[in-house]
């Protein structure tokens, strides 16, 4: 029979008072018990003996401390549990007295299952106990009923007072919020009167200041009213020297506009005075440049006269053809438009044809090219160097367009130039300024449109506005131009160059318009094939150099006899230059000479061909100018 637990403590209830005070303990407290283990009792060791009931003895027995795990109950007949066989079973060498202290040690307080009278005495004991505790928990219950009832009564009270509190909390807090407003009024107000009293404050004392200046103010108004009264008879004078002076301006804007009408008049004069000029020096003219020793010493066969700029003379000893006879020296003696010794400049040179630039700007044809055997210093004439000294035609006459241009845009001219640089190498045309690959170079044809203007298909056409333009242009076309090396020059020019600029010209305002080209031309040089040696592909070359300057001498030896046919097409060369060589076009050929004596062949052709052109030129103008018919007659002979 198994022990009940005993309650070591009573409940523990909440007085009234208490619960008043505090209203978190509306609620019947419930009863605290705590479940404590009875102290165990200490317990005598029985002794069993076949059967007979144990005696509890004074002494507890002593024995050794057997291991929980191995511990069992013991007793004698029949109540023996199985716990306490089990152990004697497994150890049946121990006296018995061992097995019953080792059941009461295991057993704790518990009594032995035969010691029933115990067991019931525990239970009495417990009942009794328990009817005590009985009644006390009625008698509490009693006294918890009525404390129940007192505090219901007491939570509706306070619902009530809870409700009501709540209600006054309600408008308190209304007028809290009305009084936080009100507050924040106040605030403002106190604000807006400090700044108010600010203001009045600087009100004052800008009035103050304003009395002053006042006070200024009408001493200064009565010295104005002084000033004005004298200035009231200056304005009557001012405005008639106004009147007087818009008569004046106006008569000065009549004679500015006529002064503007005559400056265009007088252009349009100066263009036709300029023009006739060159047409009376020859639309034709051909100039002769002698190219410097290159160990600066003097040569022995050219003789230039020192009063006469337009003639030049060759000297050769020849032998006796029978050997009998003394050598005799043979003078060959040429007349040009105009002969340059080796010691003149680019700008002395650029100076004698600057008006034939003037004249592409005043709207007619220009071409200026350079012949002359290879090495002669065609390419120097025309192209120069990179210092301002020894530039040569083509920067010089670019620069020169440029500042023309820029002087007539105040007169109410606008220019458009275009430039673009062709090459004719063995008759064919390339581009100069392409910049592509050279396996991919696309074809050119010239082709003449229905205004009889020509244009060259798959050109490149440049849109210039200033001089650096057209001198980055120049760079570029002399890396692409054909060069190779003969025996006469390390770098011969195997190719003509063709620098093309297109000029147009619109003043809006005179309803006038103008369109030119200048064409600048670096011929490739002459040659001879007993001296240059060439073969091969240099052969090729010099045959087609040969043929075009054989061509263009035709042309202009057709031009100049006005003949009604003029064989442009015979040549890449006269059919590319065909605009700028006829009709009113101005042409000007330099003839470059070496003063080498090895060159004595080739400088007497290059005169001889020069010679050719500057006499059609002769016979021309005699025709137009009778009087002197003899005269050119016998120069030309």
């Amino acid at each position: 029979m198994s022990r009940l637990p005993v309650m070591s403590q009573k409940r523990v209830l909440v007085s009234s008072s208490s619960s008043s005070e505090n209203m978190q303990d509306f609620a019947p407290l419930q009863k605290r018990i705590r479940h404590d283990a009875e102290p165990a009792k200490p317990q005598a060791a029985a002794t069993v003996i076949m059967g007979a009931r144990p005696t509890a003895s004074s002494k507890p027995a002593v024995s050794k401390p057997i291991a929980r795990s191995r511990a069992a109950t013991v007793a004698s007949g029949p109540s023996r549990g199985n716990k306490v066989l089990s152990f004697c079973n497994f150890h049946p060498h121990l006296p018995a007295f061992i097995y019953i202290a080792h059941h009461v040690l295991c057993a704790g307080s518990r009594r032995p299952p035969w010691d029933l009278k115990g067991k019931v005495c525990d239970m009495e004991e417990k009942v009794q106990n328990y009817q005590t505790k009985y009644k006390s928990v009625n008698q509490e219950n009693e006294v918890l009923k009525e404390s129940m009832a007192q505090n219901q009564l007491r939570t509706s009270e306070m619902k009530k007072e809870l409700e009501r509190l709540r209600n006054t909390n309600s408008e308190y807090e209304n007028q809290l919020e009305i009084l936080s407003g009100v507050e924040e009024e106040l605030a403002r107000v106190s604000a807006d009167k400090d700044r108010l009293e600010q203001q009045l404050n600087d009100l004052k004392a800008r009035y103050k200041s304003l009395e002053t200046l006042n006070c200024n103010n009408e001493t200064e108004l009565q010295t104005m009213k002084v000033t004005i009264s004298a200035q009231e008879s200056t304005v009557a004078q001012l405005r008639q020297a106004l009147g007087e002076s818009r008569e004046e301006v106006h008569s000065l804007k009549e004679t500015v506009s006529q002064q503007k009408d005559e400056l265009y008049a007088g252009e349009m004069e100066r263009r036709k005075l300029h023009n006739t000029i060159q047409e009376l020096k020859g639309n034709i003219r051909v100039f002769c440049r002698v190219r410097p020793l290159r160990d600066g010493g003097l040569s022995k066969h050219i003789s230039l006269a020192a009063d006469d700029k337009t003639s030049i003379c060759l000297a050769k000893t020849e032998e006796s053809h029978t050997g009998k006879g003394t050598d005799t020296q043979r003078n060959y003696t040429f007349s040009f438009d105009r002969v340059f010794g080796p010691q003149a400049s680019q700008q002395e040179v650029f100076e004698e044809i600057s008006l034939l630039v003037q004249s592409a700007l005043d709207g007619y044809n220009v071409c200026c090219f350079a012949y002359g055997p290879t090495g002669s210093g065609k390419t120097y004439t025309m192209e120069g160097e990179e210092y301002d000294e020894t530039r040569g035609v083509i920067p010089r006459a670019v620069q020169q367009i440029f500042k023309a241009s820029d002087k007539l845009a105040c007169q109410g001219w606008e220019f458009t130039f275009t430039a673009s640089f062709v090459e004719i190498y063995n008759d064919t045309l390339r581009d100069l300024l392409y910049k592509g690959k050279a396996d991919k170079r696309p074809e050119h044809e010239i082709r003449k449109s229905n205004n009889n203007e020509l244009t060259v298909t798959n050109l490149t056409y440049q849109k210039v506005s200033c001089e650096d333009q057209v001198l980055g242009l120049i760079a570029l076309a002399n890396n692409n131009r054909a060069t190779a090396q003969t025996s006469q020059n390390d770098r011969s020019s195997r190719s003509h160059s063709v620098f093309r600029l297109d000029i147009d010209g619109v003043n809006v305002g005179r309803d006038a318009k103008c369109k030119s080209s200048l064409c600048l031309v670096d011929l490739a040089g002459s040659e001879r094939l007993l001296k240059s040696q060439s073969q091969g592909e240099r052969f090729k070359e010099m045959t087609a150099i040969n043929g075009s300057l054989s061509n263009l001498g035709i042309v202009i030896a057709a031009l100049a006899n006005k003949e009604s046919f003029v064989p442009y097409r015979n040549s890449k060369l006269t059919y590319l230059l065909q605009n700028c060589l006829g009709g009113n076009s101005k042409t000007l050929m330099f003839v470059n000479i070496a003063p080498e004596s090895d060159s004595f062949g080739e400088t007497l052709n290059s005169l001889r061909f020069a010679s050719k052109v500057s006499g059609y030129i002769i016979f021309k103008t005699a025709l137009t100018n009778r009087p002197t018919l003899q005269e050119h007659c016998r120069c030309y002979l």
